[in-house]
C-alpha cells in the first residue's frame, strides 16, 4: 500500500468545460487486447515513439480536425453512453458552491504524482476518466439526436465490447452541449488517481495542454453505469474479536446459515465470515451515511485486535475465497445507491478507499488523447 495519506484532491471550478480535441484510437484488432496494454508499460518515453509506428502501420489513427466524441459501448448487457472530451482542470473552487467535478474518495499523493510523471513521459492520456451526472433537456436531447445518425465508427474489439462513436464538430451542437454543461456538476466514478494527475501536471506546466485532461462524462439518468460494492477481507481479525466489536458500537451480529447471511445482505446488514462461521452484521447507520462509513470509522478501529491487513475484493465469491477461520475475516457489502454517493459529496465528505465499484468501464486504447495535440 501507498506510504503516503490519503487526501482529499482539489476541486475544479465550474462552468464545467469539455473541450474538442484531436482523437487517437487503436485499430479494432488492437482494442481490448492484452499485447496493446503493453505498448504503455515501461520505458514510458518509448510511448510516443511506439504509437508513431503503429500510425505508420495502420494500427492506430489521429483524426486530423478536433471533435468531441459520443462514445457508445455495451458490455455485459449494458450500454453506457459518454461524450468524450478535455476537461478543462484549469481552475481551481475556493468555495463549494463553485465546485464543477466532485470525488468521492480520497487519492494518495504518491501514486498522483507517479501517474502524472507517467502520462508526461508518455505525452499521453491514454484513458478517459469517467464521470458522472444528471444532463439537461438540451444536453440530452442533442445527444439522443446523433445517435439516430451513422457513427463515424463502429466495431467489436478484442474483449467482444461492442463501440460506436460519433464524431461531433457541428458548430452548433457543439454550443448547445457547451451551453448545457455549463452549469452541470459531475461525480468521478473511475480515476480519482489520475484525475488528481492531472491537476498536479496543471500546476507544473499551466497555459498548456495540461491545462486539459481526458475524460468521459455519463448521463446516469440516460445509460447508467452499474455501481456494485467492493468487498473486504480483514486479516488478523477473528469472528469472536469481530463480535467484540459490535458489541462496544451498538451494531448486531448473529450467527446464521450462509444462506440466511446472504439473503439478509442489503440495506445496513453485511455478511461476516471465516469460511466456517456466518453471520449477519447489522450496523447502526444514520440518514445519509453508508454502512462502509460505519465499518471504517466506527467497527474496524474497535476491534480488539487487528486488522494486520484489508484486502479489497469485487467479486463476494472472490473475497469469501480468502476467508479462514481464525485468520482472516471476509465481510460482504451492500453497494451504495449513486443518489447516497451524492449526498455525502454534498455534504463535504470522503468515502473511504475503495467503496465504489462503477461498472462497465471502456476498452483501453477506443479514445485517447495526445499531450502533443495543441
Amino acid at each position: 500500500m501507498d506510504s503516503s495519506p490519503v487526501v482529499m484532491p482539489p476541486h475544479v471550478a465550474g462552468p464545467l468545460r469539455l473541450a474538442p480535441f484531436r482523437g487517437l484510437m487503436l485499430a479494432p484488432s488492437r482494442v481490448g487486447d492484452p499485447a496493446s496494454a503493453r505498448t504503455f508499460a515501461r520505458p514510458y518515453r518509448a510511448v510516443a515513439s511506439r504509437l508513431a509506428r503503429w500510425q505508420a502501420q495502420g494500427q492506430l489513427s489521429w483524426d486530423e480536425t478536433p471533435a468531441l466524441y459520443l462514445h457508445e459501448y455495451t458490455a455485459g448487457g449494458i450500454t453506457i453512453r459518454g461524450l468524450v472530451g478535455a476537461l478543462d482542470v484549469s481552475r481551481r473552487a475556493t468555495r463549494p458552491e463553485d465546485r464543477a467535478i466532485l470525488p468521492h474518495e480520497g487519492i494518495y499523493p504518491d501514486q498522483a504524482d507517479d501517474l502524472a510523471d507517467r502520462m508526461m513521459q508518455m505525452q499521453l492520456n491514454p484513458a478517459p476518466i469517467l464521470l458522472v451526472h444528471r444532463a439537461a433537456a438540451e444536453a440530452r436531447t442533442t445527444v439522443l439526436r446523433i445517435i439516430d445518425s451513422t457513427p463515424d465508427r463502429q466495431f467489436t474489439d478484442r474483449q467482444e465490447q461492442r463501440h460506436r462513436i460519433w464524431a461531433i464538430r457541428d458548430v452548433g451542437d457543439l454550443g448547445r452541449i457547451a451551453a448545457a454543461l455549463a452549469g452541470a456538476r459531475a461525480l468521478i466514478a473511475d480515476g480519482h488517481h489520475r484525475y488528481g494527475a492531472y491537476l498536479r501536471m496543471q500546476r507544473r506546466h499551466p497555459g498548456g495542454p495540461t491545462d486539459f485532461g481526458l475524460a468521459m462524462l455519463v448521463d446516469q439518468e440516460d445509460t447508467p453505469l452499474f455501481l456494485g460494492a467492493i468487498h473486504r477481507v480483514l486479516t488478523g481479525v477473528t469472528m469472536d474479536g469481530l463480535r467484540s466489536a459490535a458489541e462496544s458500537t451498538g451494531a448486531n451480529l448473529v450467527v446464521t446459515s450462509s444462506e440466511q447471511a446472504i439473503a439478509a445482505l442489503g440495506g445496513t446488514s453485511l455478511v461476516a465470515t471465516d469460511g466456517e462461521v456466518w453471520a449477519t452484521l447489522t450496523l447502526l447507520v444514520p440518514p445519509d451515511r453508508a454502512p462502509i462509513e460505519i465499518l471504517h470509522e466506527g467497527l474496524i478501529p474497535a476491534l480488539p485486535e487487528g486488522p494486520r491487513r484489508i484486502g479489497y475484493h469485487h467479486s463476494a465469491d472472490d473475497a469469501l475465497a480468502h476467508a479462514v477461520s481464525g485468520q482472516a475475516v471476509a465481510v460482504l457489502l451492500p453497494a451504495p445507491a449513486v443518489s447516497l454517493v451524492e449526498r455525502i459529496v454534498a455534504a463535504d465528505r470522503l468515502l473511504p478507499e475503495k467503496a465504489t465499484s462503477f461498472q462497465p468501464k471502456p476498452s483501453l486504447g477506443v479514445l485517447m488523447r495526445s499531450l502533443r495535440d495543441v
